[in-house]
């Protein structure tokens, strides 16, 4: 079993027993791992501890049980192996910014949330830490010819414009266009959720239309991360993948108006493996680890 199929299954087994004590004893226990790479391993890959998962699915959990209305508070407090009801109410206040009891008495409805799918991508250990897998490398200049477009990442709708806009790249240019495709992210202004973004393909196309450019983007010095599935469901992954190296590996955020560059072989398939390239500074010992 490797690891993403450890971590899968680790997320089931929690899911399945969340009215019984659950510990990071007992959990790695149950998968024949040391507690403690297995701790380093579940936040790497899903980005929190063991710990704040199981109370974040507990809460999940209770969202159905509340607003069916059947069961009392004190009674799901319990059932879900909360310590008391008020610390229930607490974390549940934290959680979701309401009082379990506004939704016993349908003053709001919360869905419930399914198991997190796990993003595929390889990891390394550096210094008895486990972080997503990557490499510091130079991304070299290229032409691109694509679609330009805005996106709000703090909306839900950014992915849906992502898809719409790639379509209408590919109506446009020859069936017979194959190979790689890009997805470069320019940040609109700091701290910004908004992005410039062009879906691209190397060349240079001529599309007479509007938001049909060719612009040439700069070789880049980056930490390049390798994933797998859709391009658009690794966000919040990222993060924690891009935070998590920069703190192990002590590399710093280069000051690049290119945030991020996403990066296909099959500019048709945008549900297949991808790199992303994030720009970093280049320190002198880079080049003894940088791979062209």
């Amino acid at each position: 079993m490797d690891h993403h199929e450890a971590i899968e299954s680790a997320l089931l087994h929690i899911e399945n027993n969340l009215d019984q004590p659950l510990s990071l004893e007992s959990v790695a226990a149950a998968f024949n791992m040391s507690k403690f790479y297995f701790h380093r391993l579940f936040s790497a890959m899903m980005g929190c501890s063991l710990n704040q998962y199981i109370l974040s699915r507990r809460l999940n959990a209770s969202l159905k049980l509340i607003q069916a209305g059947r069961v009392p508070l004190t009674d799901i407090a319990y059932q879900l192996n909360f310590g008391t009801p008020s610390s229930f109410t607490r974390a549940f206040k934290r959680q979701y910014g309401v009082a379990p009891s506004s939704l016993k008495a349908k003053s709001s409805i919360l869905p419930a949330s399914p198991v997190p799918a796990v993003v595929k991508r390889p990891i390394k250990n550096i210094n008895g830490d486990v972080v997503a897998d990557f490499t510091l490398a130079e991304f070299e200049s290229i032409r691109l010819s694509g679609i330009a477009f805005e996106v709000d990442l703090a909306t839900d709708d950014y992915k849906a414009k992502i898809r719409s806009r790639s379509d209408q790249l590919l109506k446009e240019i020859d069936q017979t266009v194959n190979g790689p495709g890009y997805v470069v992210y320019s940040n609109c202004q700091p701290d910004s959720t908004r992005f410039k973004v062009l879906f691209g393909i190397p060349g240079d196309i001529r599309i007479e239309k509007p938001f049909y450019f060719t612009v040439d983007v700069p070789q880049l010095f980056c930490a390049r991360f390798n994933y797998f599935g859709d391009l658009l469901e690794i966000g919040d992954v990222l993060k924690t993948d891009y935070a998590r190296f920069l703190k192990i590996s002590r590399q710093e955020t280069e000051d690049s108006p290119i945030e991020l560059i996403q990066a296909f072989d099959d500019v048709r398939r945008l549900d297949s493996a991808y790199r992303i390239y994030a720009p970093v500074k280049k320190l002198p010992m880079d080049s003894e680890c940088e791979e062209l």
